[in-house]
């Protein structure tokens, strides 16, 4: 049976693409959520950008026929614009439907009530969820994006072998291997006959390999736990262009990932011109507002976690004082806003895309089509600290993005767990 599915602004905003998503159902979007797109159409972020996306799509979608009386879709499903709902129902009196989210469930009410389909809000606001089940409506996230958090692939597994197979393992520094195993894919191996002895591994077309830079410093950090070294034989490969790092706080993400970018820019073979270094603007708490200065000023107090962790790797490396603003004076480290990220063209960058968590999977995409020839990106972020009101665990771009590209010979993935920022930093993020 067709559903009617009415969608919601914010799922819109969240990915321009979702008109598409809903196979052979009907679509209906309540004009109340066309208003809002186009009072949201004129910031200048992704949000902006999204919404004038949506109008655009909708405008192609008017060539095709009325709106107002639903125009189809290629996967056999229609798009239409509702002006409003009926008003006159008992179960509404109360509510105020001058409010656009009231509205909205107005409209669905009275779908709900006057058709033969099944009839579906689809809307990324956990409270107007709450509201029309009160209201006996159904009501759901958008799920086409979603992964399951709690599935995430780690990386990492576990394989039991004897003892003559990990001595010849050490002995030739591979080892064949017939398990169905991702690309890049670490291995514990572990004694049959003693399994609190073990080796490490990554595998790559069908065997497992020794680590490549297994306990070796880089810019003058070394590796505290397995985990980290696993990390840091993604991120000093060459060969391998998206390396996905996803861990709680204190884990090592950020900085490990800046020693491997310092490494290969300031001591490398000139593989990478320089670091381009960018984070979503996602305010904790309050905004601060209008900030004074220029670009950089201005994008300096989102930048301060990045400038931290080059101070201590420059301080413990290079020498104290003044040396960051040496290299990004040279142009070896370039600090950027996601804003401006949008149609640049990034070769030969060792680019670091940190809290991506905050980031939706369709930002995500835009993300990875910047990146130019001779370029590798990392991604690092918590999905379980998550600062933007309409993503979750399941849903960000990072762990979608996990899952997504686990199979692909070009990335790598692995799940930081312990903490080693300090013992009061790993107290918190453990029992906090």
């Amino acid at each position: 049976m067709k559903k009617t599915y009415i969608l919601d602004t914010n799922v819109l905003l969240h990915d321009p693409d979702s008109l598409f998503s809903f196979e052979d159902n009907d679509i209906v979007l309540p004009l109340s959520v066309v208003e809002e797109l186009d009072r949201i159409k004129r910031r200048g972020d992704e949000v902006g950008r999204n919404a004038r996306e949506v109008s655009r799509k909708l405008d192609e979608l008017r060539d095709r026929g009325r709106l107002s009386e639903g125009v189809g879709l290629a996967n056999g499903g229609s798009v239409r614009i509702e002006i409003n709902g009926n008003k006159s129902h008992n179960h509404l009196n109360g509510i105020d439907l001058n409010s656009t989210d009231n509205m909205i469930l107005a409209l669905a009410y009275s779908l709900m009530n006057g058709g033969q389909n099944p009839v579906i809000l689809v809307t990324k606001d956990l409270n107007l969820r709450i509201k029309a089940d009160v209201l006996g409506l159904a009501a759901e996230d958008f799920y086409s994006d979603k992964v399951d958090y709690h599935q995430l692939y780690s990386g990492v597994c576990e394989l039991y072998l004897p003892h003559a197979e990990i001595d010849r393992f050490y002995q030739e520094g591979s080892l064949e291997c017939q398990e169905d195993l991702q690309p890049h894919q670490f291995c514990i191996l572990r004694w049959t006959e003693s399994p609190s002895k073990s080796a490490l591994a990554r595998y790559a077309h069908n065997r497992l390999h020794k680590l490549a830079h297994d306990g070796k410093a880089v810019y003058g950090i070394k590796a505290l736990n397995k985990e980290q070294k696993f990390a840091l034989d993604l991120l000093l490969d060459d060969n391998i262009q998206v390396v996905t790092l996803v861990g709680k706080a204190g884990t090592g993400k950020t900085i490990l990932a800046l020693a491997a970018g310092l490494e290969k820019v300031l001591e490398g073979n000139g593989k990478y011109n320089r670091i381009l270094i960018t984070r979503p603007i996602v305010p904790l708490g309050n905004d601060l507002g209008y900030l004074p200065g220029d670009k950089e000023d201005k994008i300096r107090p989102w930048m301060q976690p990045i400038y931290d962790n080059l101070e201590y790797l420059c301080n413990e490396h290079i020498q104290p004082n003044g040396c960051i603003d040496y290299l990004i004076a040279n142009g070896k480290i370039e600090l950027e806003a996601l804003t401006y990220i949008r149609g640049r063209s990034i070769p030969k960058q060792f680019i670091i895309c940190d809290e991506s968590q905050n980031l939706s999977p369709h930002v995500i995409k835009t993300i990875l089509t910047r990146v130019g020839r001779g370029s590798k990106i990392v991604f690092t972020g918590d999905p379980e600290q998550i600062d933007h009101p309409y993503l979750d665990a399941s849903s960000n771009g990072l762990s979608y993005l996990v899952e997504k590209i686990k199979a692909e010979e070009i990335s790598g993935h692995i799940t930081l767990i312990k903490g080693e920022r300090s013992g009061i930093a790993e107290l918190g993020a453990k029992l906090l």
